[in-house]
């Protein structure tokens, strides 16, 4: 059993009144530790530390802030494999995820504003020869971190490393699902000495703890990656109190095919995005669209490979597909197949709660999925499932194609597989989506800005566009 502690001015410390929650393994379905059960004097008593760390950390020079990132970005590597067990015990995700994925991904996120925390410029504006223009930035102060269940370590760190690199003080509040990576964390950032309050973690639920965060006035700057409806009711909140915002939310994916392709480069990737994680990715390609003429071929060829996909512990190397994050979560993505077949889905493979025996027999596994005959009003095709579980739709046209894929409230990302390159700029272009991948997924460049369009949210995070959300820009004009 695993008891996971807040980490407080530099502190491990439990929740004040002594309250705790459970905390359950998805592939066994048994209770594996606790976690603080968080209110709001545990926020403010974070919040506090942090305002106190502030001063003398962004009075920090970078290259000591860049020196204790990357300090902390080698000890998750040391640890890799341990964090990785952590997480994959803790999220139901295979293990051989977790060790190339989740972790490694942490570990960059460190080292990239490590070196980004020395190198990050300002701008400035000669006038005409009378007046000098230049901007300053300075850190906004104490910044919220909430992130999700599904990368728990990979998402907390992409939100942590930034407001650092930049000398703001961090309160993080992670999933209650998933807390044990970041129980790591903040244990770890103590051991490399970063200065008690720069780094505070709470642990609790979202409508206590992270609804406390959100709405504590010396919190000056939120960044949230999870549902658009707690997106949408975190912006409600933070709106009037002019803070900034940057909110990573839902995504419906679309994975476009021309017939055109390199087909087993489309086939591969398409099982990939759809699938990985079981689906719990914002990433994921959950509605396949394939040009009518390759149609038949690409739906059969997935079909299999589908089928071939081995669920089982995820402890296991041969794991492909492990365990849904949660017992709620597994009755949601049973509800939405139950939904699917209502409205007149055709399951071609899959589509049931999985069987995995052994240690895993009361586990919360699903098979992975593929449905066709769904249009693009059905819920299904417009509603975030967020399990192993994709749609396939044929086309006749690049219009008809790029109709589909935009026929929904959201527009986080997509994928187009095509060999022409014309095509591949024009349709890219007008897909409303915030990242576009062409003839690939999850190729990631941390220098790039990352988030979405529509009801996919706001704001952006990675590269320099974070770092710039971590600060606020005060101009100085000097006169000549």
């Amino acid at each position: 059993m695993v008891t996971v502690q807040n980490h407080i001015d530099g502190r491990q410390v439990p929740a004040r009144t002594g309250a705790t929650l459970e905390n359950w393994e998805p592939a066994t379905g048994a209770l594996s530790g606790s976690l603080p059960d968080s209110d709001a004097a545990d926020v403010a008593a974070a919040v506090e530390a942090a305002a106190r760390a502030f001063p003398a950390w962004s009075a920090t020079p970078a290259s000591e802030r860049s020196r204790l990132l990357r300090r902390l970005a080698d000890a998750l590597r040391a640890r890799l494999s341990d964090l990785a067990r952590a997480e994959s015990v803790d999220t139901g995700k295979p293990l051989s995820l977790a060790t190339a994925l989740d972790i490694p991904r942490a570990v960059a996120n460190f080292e990239f504003f490590a070196d980004a925390a020395t190198q990050f410029a300002s701008e400035a504006h000669p006038t005409d020869g009378r007046a000098l223009n230049y901007t300053l930035r300075h850190p906004v102060g104490v910044v919220g971190c909430i992130s999700p269940w599904n990368l728990p370590l990979y998402l907390l760190t992409w939100k942590v490393a930034p407001a650092l690199a930049a000398g703001n003080c961090v309160v993080a509040k992670p999933s209650e699902v998933t807390p044990i990576t970041a129980d790591w964390l903040g244990r770890l950032a103590a051991e490399c000495g970063f200065p008690p309050g720069v780094l505070n973690i709470v642990h609790g639920l979202g409508a206590r703890a992270g609804a406390a965060l959100v709405d504590h006035p010396g919190i000056h700057a939120l960044s949230f990656t999870g549902s658009t409806r707690v997106g949408s009711q975190i912006a409600r909140t933070a709106g009037p109190a002019f803070k900034k915002l940057s909110l990573e939310m839902g995504g419906k994916n679309p994975t476009v095919v021309f017939a055109d392709s390199d087909f087993e480069q489309a086939v591969a990737t398409a099982l990939r995005s759809a699938f990985t994680n079981q689906g719990q990715i914002c990433l994921c390609g959950s509605r396949i669209l394939v040009e009518r003429s390759l149609y038949p071929r690409f739906r059969d060829a997935l079909v299999e490979r589908t089928r071939s996909l081995r669920v089982g512990d995820p402890l296991e190397a041969s794991t492909d597909q492990g365990a849904l994050v949660s017992r709620q979560h597994l009755d949601k993505v049973l509800s939405c197949l139950e939904a699917a077949r209502a409205e007149g889905g055709v399951v071609l493979c899959g589509g049931r709660r999985a069987e995995v025996g052994g240690r895993c027999h009361n586990g919360w596994f699903v098979e992975p999925t593929l449905l066709e005959g769904l249009g693009p009003d059905t819920r299904t095709n417009r509603e975030e499932i967020f399990g192993p579980v994709a749609t396939l739709q044929p086309f006749d046209s690049d219009d008809e194609a790029l109709a589909l894929a935009n026929a929904t409230a959201y527009g986080l990302a997509g994928s187009v597989f095509t060999r022409d390159l014309t095509r591949a700029h024009r349709f890219s272009a007008r897909l409303q989506s915030g990242i576009v991948w062409v003839n690939c997924w999850m190729v990631r460049d941390l220098r790039t800005p990352f988030g979405g369009m529509k009801d996919s949210g706001v704001g952006r995070e990675g590269g320099m566009e974070a770092l710039r959300f971590c600060t606020e820009p005060q101009n100085v004009c000097v006169q000549l």
